[in-house]
């Protein structure tokens, strides 16, 4: 099963184009740096944004690129039933090990709906699918009773949780049977350690767009026992995973891979990159985290 620090990658843009070759040397630098699986055109990779072709093209390139060196879990996410289920169908298609199915957003589903929608999927292409919850973005919660009664559908083998709720990872435990393989991983950088402590098996990351050795290496550290070790790493990273929310992301992300000369700091509307006071933010934080342009 997934698990240690997963990248949520970033989209690189340029010219308003996705840069292929900035996207594909970001591959190699994730899987040079530990991180144990991948996930291309999450929300990281600002998939709202780009259009259904450039969507299926990103995924594409990135199986292409990795050559299964590390798992390819594939955003395919959507408002709209059947075009999720378009989505995970093309992820087959090319190869992906997974997909990462957000709860739909905008129209507010009750927790009938939504397990109407997961079950939809999971009836309708055979590749896992990690669900995805985080209401801060799509204003619905996936409730931990709809997780474990999808926890039973054959194709659905674990959650991304970013509610911020550590509590969840009991919850989920505890409500789905034992026995069943379901794993969990955060969707919330300052909380991942502690989401590890409570039984998770992972994170899928903003920081490691920019720090992939370092939050792997806390991952490692955590389940190889050395629990103080996981914490040195986590303290020294704190103000790196604050500062990736300082301005919407993944600007704050693109900003320091850009300092790093790995790609162009662009971003597509309605997103915009930080803003002055933003940057000084960022800047502290990358000093605190060791990070050297």
């Amino acid at each position: 099963m997934f698990h240690g620090s997963i990248p949520a990658l970033v989209t690189p843009f340029r010219n308003g184009a996705v840069d292929r070759d900035a996207f594909a040397a970001l591959v190699e630098r994730q899987i040079a740096g530990g991180s144990s699986a991948l996930v291309p055109v999450g929300t990281t990779g600002e998939t709202s944004t780009l259009s259904t072709q450039e969507h299926k093209d990103v995924v594409t390139l990135c199986v292409e690129i990795t050559k299964g060196r590390v798992p390819v879990i594939a955003g395919a996410g959507a408002n709209a039933t059947d075009e999720a289920i378009e989505l995970v169908e093309h992820a087959k298609t090319v190869g992906a090990d997974a997909v990462l199915v957000v709860c739909p957003y905008y129209n507010n589903p009750n927790q009938d709906g939504l397990i109407a929608h997961f079950k939809a999927i999971n009836d309708a292409v055979a590749l896992p699918i990690l669900l995805y919850n985080v209401p801060g973005r799509t204003v619905v919660d996936l409730q931990p009773a709809a997780v474990a009664q999808l926890a039973q559908l054959p194709n659905i083998v674990g959650i991304k949780d970013a509610s911020g709720d550590l509590a969840r990872v009991s919850q989920h435990a505890a409500a789905i049977p034992e026995g069943t393989q379901f794993v969990q991983l955060s969707g919330d950088d300052p909380s991942a350690l502690g989401f590890l402590a409570m039984g998770g098996m992972g994170c899928i990351s903003v920081t490691a767009n920019v720090m992939p050795e370092s939050c792997a290496e806390m991952h490692k550290a955590f389940h190889e026992g050395d629990i103080a070790g996981a914490q040195a790493i986590e303290r020294r990273l704190i103000a790196l995973h604050k500062a990736m929310f300082c301005s919407p992301s993944p600007g704050p992300a693109k900003y320091v891979l850009s300092r790093l000369g790995l790609c162009e700091p662009d971003v597509r509307l309605p997103i915009t990159q930080p803003d002055a006071q933003a940057v000084q933010k960022i800047e502290t934080a990358m000093a605190l985290a060791g990070i050297k342009a």
